[in-house]
């Protein structure tokens, strides 16, 4: 028997934004115009939050509390590659105790704990749903970390109004600025928070050089992983570079992770594959991507939906996510997508 994702019974909050989530894609990509990403784009906000409302739980049941991708060593365990990917971001920008660091875009606040840990840093985590800020100081207080990390309700558009210029030592996203209206606009105001000297490390979802929108397949592998993952556009890693030149942000090192020779391939727990799993316990996650197991979570999201005890939209958010995982895994195979660029980037002194 599938357990249907927790969710809170009785829960006050205004959920009806999941609800309308899907009404901003058409479903054929190729009847999807730059008219309908110039809405998304606008309504971004809204359609983030409407997006999480509806997809948190799905993903903490199906992946954890760090929604994100990582690659796989030889014999390494899922939740262990997991970490590993926070860690090897923490090393890279230089987080070390004494710190002040700002998490953008920080879900559940999973790898900000984990980070926090791992470097003893205090990490302050910014998210623009609520249910998210909830979940992720809750679960800092269970993990004796209340004092260390701590996560408040913001506009990454918006940063240097609510934290202040120079206000951070360093600062991270992981995979989380894909969600941003424009590139220029969050790096600029990462830019703005973070101290001259300070250093941002960045794992962003990007179409890579060999995407090409002119392209039917191509552009329908975009518009799966947008419609799927509630990104308003998929944008290009040469964007991703220009954005951080053009505000002004000094690149000290960019690599995308996913073309490393040297791993299993980020995206094998998606593929449903049970023979490539590294221990008993990835069987699990793994099953629940194949056919068999996504349809019978769907179902029981279906009874739990009916019964009042998740929101409704839930069911709709949760058929998207079957589209989403079916455009990683083809984007992923053909290197079309990557959702592991790495940038890391320095406020010059001066």
């Amino acid at each position: 028997m599938v357990n249907a994702p927790e969710t809170k019974t009785g829960d006050k909050r205004n959920f009806d934004g999941i609800a309308a989530y899907t009404k901003h894609w058409n479903a054929e990509s190729s009847k999807d115009d730059s008219t309908h990403t110039e809405s998304r784009v606008n309504a971004y906000e809204k359609l983030t939050n409407g997006y999480y409302d509806g997809a948190t739980a799905l993903y903490e049941y199906g992946w954890g509390q760090s929604f994100h991708f990582s690659r796989f060593f030889k014999g390494e365990p899922f939740y262990q590659s997991i970490a590993r990917h926070e860690h090897y971001l923490s090393a890279q920008i230089g987080l070390k105790p004494g710190m002040r660091v700002l998490d953008v875009g920080c879900g559940v606040g999973g790898p900000a704990r984990e980070i926090a840990h791992f470097s003893g840093a205090t990490i302050v985590g910014v998210n623009n749903n609520a249910n998210q800020v909830d979940l992720a100081n809750k679960y800092a207080r269970k993990a004796g970390l209340a004092e260390q990390v701590q996560v408040v309700k913001g506009d990454f558009m918006n940063l240097a109004a609510q934290f202040g210029e120079n206000s951070f030592d360093a600062v991270y996203a992981i995979e989380a600025t894909c969600h941003a209206p424009t590139w220029e606009g969050v790096y600029g105001e990462i830019k703005k928070v973070l101290k001259p000297g300070g250093v941002v490390g960045i794992y962003e979802w990007c179409m890579t050089d060999a995407w090409d929108p002119s392209v039917p397949s191509h552009k329908k592998i975009a518009h799966g992983i947008e419609l799927g993952d509630g990104i308003a556009e998929m944008r290009t890693i040469k964007q991703a570079r220009n954005a951080l030149n053009t505000v002004g942000l000094e690149i000290l090192h960019e690599e995308d992770l996913a073309d490393r020779p040297d791993a299993i391939k980020w995206y094998y727990p998606l593929e449903g594959n049970l023979l490539q799993c590294q221990n008993l316990w990835d069987v699990v996650i793994c099953w629940r991507m194949t056919s068999w197991g996504s349809w019978m979570t769907q179902k029981a999201i279906a009874a739990t939906e009916a019964l009042g005890l998740l929101p409704k939209g839930t069911f709709d958010v949760g058929a998207s996510l079957q589209i989403a995982q079916v455009n990683l895994v083809e984007g992923g195979q053909k290197k079309l997508f990557t959702p592991m660029m790495l940038f890391v980037a320095k406020k010059r002194e001066a």
